[in-house]
């Protein structure tokens, strides 16, 4: 059975068992204590903490998740994957354990005819919780004999979220895969053998604050019980189509099979060419689901887990034997595999694409400036007559420069050294455990939004902004210091919950509207508005005048200017977007946006600085549009049809049943946007950019004045080239001629200037000569150089000294004093490194006096100390360590 049929089987199970299909959200939600989506009840959360009440008393769905804290175990063995679906039912009050273990029995055991999975129930264990007596009962009702149930303790069999919330025992289902796969006794014996695939949790209890994972308190009993569970999709996939892990089923095996193609390897082989194939089959299909939600390769957060993903796909790839650029045809692959249920991996194939050659790339220049920083420190461990690598050196290689060990301990071993990797692998230990103690410290329990639940129950918010500034209102609730407060009097600040407003409440990259709120003899300034769940809006205010109470009618009042300048600044995002798209083509595809009065920045993906030529252009199209005075046309429609429209929508952002379209000039710019705006183009005034950054990789951003402060920034531009022009003395259009021209001559100064300075500095080389010593066989030049002479100049002068010996042995060692730094360099003649005398191994010899390090070849070897104090000491170091090697 293909897993997309698995997928849809289990929805269309609890479909006609009265459920409401959920889609999967994205991976990306906004709960602080996840990266990703990590588990099927995620969205589900606000409705389990009784925070907001859920439209549905029974729900099901399938769950894309991420979980990356065990990254490193990916293809070492065949159980680890990255990205994973979990399809779950949920119960919010309604049916409890007896309906989730029927319900989860008849699908397992049902006959592929009746539309179940049709495993034997003889192979079928089950776990209960230690006194969970009740689930027992249950289980042994239904046909399950007592041997094939067994308790386990609160570890294995008692769910909570790792924070105070909800709470309660489980029940796992298990699949026996027969002797072959391990020993007799159940999950208890043997957890190989006895796969877990579907996972029962009864949340009935609220938990308080923990000591850890599995000993924290049970407060009591929740108002209401509910049902999660979880049946992993890969896992019941594998056991289905008759194979023996996750990466032969139908959505790995032909990821493997196209990196056989690419590499000329061959998968089941040997263990190490196995790891790095299933490597690249599962991080690839992450990679790939993750860009789709909208993820970038960055520095940090998503974008770092994003990147090393992609990088891991690239060096496993390379070591496979891949010498040309493979992540086109991955992305591809995975596209042709997932997009039956994820159909935006198609139709986003293109951006997906661009944005993983585009990390490729990048890494393939990163591993050659790797390469170089791996020789140098071969050079220096050999100078030093050592045989192993650091485990510092290798980490910094690995966690600064992105060189993979593996690639590190290959080729040290080409190289006939060591690494140290027990020093590297505790390095490693502690940047994961600071990592993870830096999670934990940001992991916390949700923000407490119970206050707002009845507020929420009651009914959204009436939004009558994009028709007036002002409306009547009544206050249907304040909120002070999370605290429901009958009144607040001047000089307090207090949220205000209206049942109606005009006030537009933060969203979309549209800060929200300034305003106020008066009543007869009362004013409040608001400050910021605010959503609670998507559909109550919270006006933060501070009470300027009077005392306002609940149940008060006020007047609610948008400020005009601000009103007019976020329109202009919201409506200019809409027509930059459409301007990159024209200039650059569609793949310029929004990746976020803030707007606000006068002003709009707008991230978008795109690989590479945009050229001055295609900035103006940009600038020219968006200008144009505003003076073609483009007729602005809302109307609200549902998704499906929108998108067939050509409206734009933003990756990763969801999107309910019916959205609200924004159109300007017809095919120009159509966008799904719940934004208010100008009437008319025109009305958005002039735009002018500012100018064009990166943001991380492949995502570039663009910022931008309107209207009146795209004036005021002209006018100040135009102020500064007049004042310019005068003092240059030419009409203002002559200006960049003229500057290019001062540049040229400072440029041709400073370079006469350079010249002048070296031939100073090879003037002294006469005098260096003149003052060699004879040590041993060789004449040595063992001296500071002229203050300030850096380390370019510093190896021409060390050059032409060594040169000036002809063909006798000779050794210079130069060491400067230079900003507060010591360069130096060495350099040995041939006939000097016939007496067994190399530039290198003097490094060590002197480089401890000035704190410095470096390295090189027998015949130069150069670098820079931290403490010119040591200068004399150092040279009086190398002249007794050349003593030793030509006396």
């Amino acid at each position: 059975m293909q897993t997309h049929e698995i997928r849809r089987r289990f929805l269309d199970h609890f479909v006609r068992a009265g459920h409401t299909e959920v889609p999967s959200a994205s991976l990306i939600l906004a709960d602080p204590n996840l990266l990703f989506v990590n588990a099927g009840m995620v969205q589900f959360v606000p409705y389990f903490l009784g925070q907001q009440t859920p439209p549905f008393a029974t729900a099901t769905s399938v769950q894309k998740c991420v979980r990356t804290l065990d990254i490193e175990n990916v293809g070492i063995t065949t159980r680890h994957n990255t990205f994973f679906q979990m399809a779950g039912n949920f119960s919010f009050g309604d049916y409890f354990k007896r309906g989730a273990i029927e319900l989860a029995w008849s699908l397992l055991t049902n006959g592929v005819e009746d539309g179940g999975y049709g495993f034997d129930a003889e192979r079928l264990w089950v776990t209960v919780y230690l006194d969970d007596d009740e689930a027992e009962r249950m289980w042994l009702s239904i046909g399950v004999p007592p041997e094939r149930i067994q308790r386990r303790g609160m570890a294995d069999n008692y769910w909570s979220m790792g924070i105070p919330g909800p709470c309660g025992p489980c029940s796992e289902i298990y699949f026996d895969r027969g002797p072959e796969y391990g020993s007799d006794g159940g999950p208890e014996a043997d957890e190989d053998r006895y796969l877990e695939i579907w996972n029962l949790v009864f949340m009935q209890n609220e938990r308080g604050e923990g000591r850890s994972k599995d000993d924290f308190d049970i407060l009591g009993p929740l108002p209401k019980m509910n049902i999660d569970t979880g049946m992993g999709v890969e896992r019941v996939a594998f056991l289905l189509q008759g194979v023996d892990n996750v990466y032969e089923t139908d959505l790995l095996r032909p990821i493997i099979t196209k990196a056989e193609e690419l590499t000329g390897k061959n998968y089941g082989v040997e263990h190490a060419d196995d790891v790095r194939f299933r490597v690249i089959a599962d991080h690839a299909r992450t990679a790939a689901m993750l860009i789709a939600d909208g993820v970038n390769p960055g520095n940090d957060g998503r974008g770092y887990v994003l990147r090393r993903l992609l990088r891991r796909i690239v060096r496993s790839a390379r070591l496979l034997g891949a010498d040309k650029p493979v992540m086109s045809e991955f992305m591809k692959v995975v596209s042709e595999l997932m997009s039956p249920s994820y159909p935006e991996l198609g139709t986003d194939l293109r951006r997906i694409e661009n944005v993983a050659v585009g990390e490729e790339s990048a890494f393939l220049k990163t591993l050659s400036t790797g390469t170089k920083l791996f020789d140098e420190t071969v050079d220096e461990v050999k100078s030093t007559g050592g045989r192993k690598i650091s485990g510092t050196d290798a980490f910094t290689l690995h966690d600064t420069y992105g060189f993979p060990i593996d690639l590190t301990l290959e080729m040290a071993a080409e190289a006939g050294l060591e690494v140290d990797e027990t020093g590297f692998r505790s390095l490693m230990a502690e940047q994961r455990q600071r990592a993870k103690e830096d999670a934990q410290s940001r992991k916390h329990a949700h923000a407490d939004l119970t206050i707002y639940k009845e507020l929420v129950d009651r009914g959204a918010t009436e939004f009558t902004g994009f028709d007036e500034l002002a409306t009547e209102a009544r206050v249907l609730a304040l909120i002070a210091d999370g605290v429901r407060v009958p009144a607040a009097v001047a000089g307090q600040d207090v949220e205000v919950i209206l049942d109606r407003s005009p006030l537009y409440a933060e969203s979309g990259g549209q800060i929200a509207d300034r305003g106020s709120l008066t009543a007869s003899g009362v004013k409040l300034r608001v400050n910021d508005v605010q959503k609670i769940a998507k559909t109550l809006w919270v006006h933060k205010t501070t009470v300027e005048q009077g005392q306002i109470t609940e149940g008060d009618t006020v007047l609610a009042q948008v400020d005009p200017a601000w009103r007019r300048g976020s329109t202009q600044g919201h409506s200019g995002t809409h027509m930059v977007h459409a301007a990159l798209r024209q200039v650059l083509g569609p793949n310029a595809v929004q990746a976020g946006s803030l707007n606000k009065p006068g002003y709009l920045r707008f991230d978008f993906n795109w690989q590479g600085q945009l050229s001055e030529s295609q900035k103006e252009q940009i600038e020219v199209v968006s200008n144009q549009a505003v003076g073609e005075d483009f007729p602005v046309n809302t109307f609200v429609t549902d998704l499906p049809k929108a998108k067939a429209m050509g409206a734009m929508a933003l990756f990763g952002e969801n999107y309910g049943d019916e959205v609200r379209v924004v159109e300007i000039g017809g095919p120009f710019s159509m966008e799904l946007c719940g934004g208010t705006h100008v009437a008319h183009s025109s009305q958005i005034g002039p735009i002018t950019l500012l100018g064009e950054s990166s943001v991380g990789s492949g995502v570039r951003r663009v910022e931008a004045f309107v209207g009146l402060d795209s004036y005021q920034y002209l006018a100040k531009e135009r102020a500064l080239l007049a004042g310019v022009a005068a003092s240059l003395k030419v009409p203002s259009e002559e200006v960049p001629a003229r500057v290019e021209q001062l540049v040229e001559r400072l440029k041709a100064a400073e370079k006469e200037l350079e010249r002048t300075k070296l031939a100073a500095v090879l003037s002294s080389a006469g005098t260096f000569v003149q003052g060699a010593q004879r040590v041993g066989k060789v004449l040595l030049v063992a001296a500071a150089a002229p203050q300030g002479v850096g380390g370019g100049d510093l190896r021409t002068l060390a050059t032409d000294i060594r040169g000036r010996f002809g063909g006798e042995p000779a050794v210079v060692v130069l060491l400067g004093n230079a900003d507060g730094k010591v360069p130096f360099v060495v350099t040995v003649n041939k006939a000097a490194q016939e007496l067994g005398v190399k530039a290198g191994d003097l490094v060590g010899s002197f480089g401890p006096s000035i704190a410095g390090r470096g390295g090189g070849k027998p015949e130069m070897a150069q670098g820079a100390g931290a403490d010119p104090s040591g200068i004399e000491a150092g040279l009086a170091a190398v002249r007794a360590r050349v003593a030793e090697l030509a006396g």
